[in-house]
């Protein structure tokens, strides 16, 4: 009896020990929408030509089609790329 409480225990342990070590990796990176709100900001005040505004207009929509997909990694990406188109 005492073997399965021990075990059952460990169990617990081991459980919230991967809790504890994913919670401040996802914690240390900013959700995609606050970098797309940062992006939309830049994008209001940026004096582009027509060119560009369409090729960020298309990394916008691409990233907002990865952040609804929950994939901010390559949501982060896109809008990086348009933040450099826009020199930031």
């Amino acid at each position: 009896m005492k073997t399965i409480a021990a075990a059952g225990i460990l169990n617990a342990f081991v459980a919230l020990g991967f809790i504890v070590v994913s919670i401040p990796a996802h914690a240390a990176s900013a959700p995609c929408e606050d970098m797309l709100k940062e992006m939309r900001a830049t994008k209001a005040s940026a004096k582009l030509g027509d060119a560009d505004i369409k090729k960020v207009d298309d990394l916008e929509a691409k990233a907002v089609e990865r952040c609804n997909a929950d994939d901010d990694a390559r949501s982060d990406k896109f809008l990086a790329e348009a933040m450099k188109i826009m020199g930031k």
